[in-house]
């Protein structure tokens, strides 16, 4: 590679990060224009840059189009949703260890997918499940992407269900975890298809996405 083309992809590389920390510093979502005015760019360059970083889940935009950090961020160096995995954290260890089941905290990925941004699985199981963070499927598919749908739609639900959909073999039960200043979210958790209380485990996840909620906004 010549020096030339060394200095063009460094350049490159680097307006992408920066944009990347002009969102994160932002108070409010940006357009295009905001964003080109604070890096200094052109807005034909910047809207290239966006379109690289949205081709990689790590920038978002919303209904009106204005731009955002993704969540895929949070699969790379959680730093999207600290504060909700920290606080999340202690309680998917409580739930996976007193239900037997990998429990997880899933976040809204762009408009039509959901990321695993946390999991924790149980201590002592027969087989316990993976469910990797940074995982991500349709908002359509599974109980936790139905979860976050009804909360974006403002539906109120309870809990939500799915069997051998995302995985075949594998169930999962999810309630909505909507935090103010945060993406939606689920709580959840997997297991193998079989027997289940599942009204009894969806009160379960309830509770503890109470707890997390009024640990973040009291």
């Amino acid at each position: 590679m010549t020096e030339a083309k060394q200095g063009a992809g460094s350049q490159t590389l680097s307006r992408g990060l920066t944009a990347l920390e002009v969102l994160a510093e932002a108070d409010a979502p940006l357009s295009i224009a905001e964003l080109a005015a604070r890096l200094g760019l052109h807005r034909s360059i910047t809207y290239r840059i966006v379109r690289t970083l949205e081709d990689h889940g790590l920038v978002v935009r919303g209904a009106n189009g204005e731009l955002e950090l993704g969540a895929r961020l949070a699969a790379l160096a959680r730093n999207v949703s600290r504060d909700l995995q920290s606080t999340a954290l202690p309680e998917l260890t409580v739930l996976a260890n007193e239900l037997g089941m990998t429990a997880f905290l899933a976040t809204l990925d762009g408009e039509d997918s959901v990321v695993t941004l946390a999991s924790v699985e149980p201590r002592q199981a027969t087989a316990a499940v993976a469910q990797r963070p940074g995982s991500r499927h349709p908002i359509t598919d599974g109980a936790p992407g139905r979860a976050i749908l009804r909360q974006l739609r403002g539906e109120e639900t309870s809990y939500e269900t799915s069997h051998d959909e995302v995985i075949p073999g594998l169930s999962s039960i999810a309630v909505p975890l909507a935090v103010p200043g945060q993406h939606p979210a689920a709580l959840a958790v997997v297991y193998l298809t079989g027997p289940a209380d599942i009204s009894a485990i969806g009160a379960r996840l309830a509770q503890a996405a109470q707890v997390i909620r009024a640990e973040l906004h009291p």
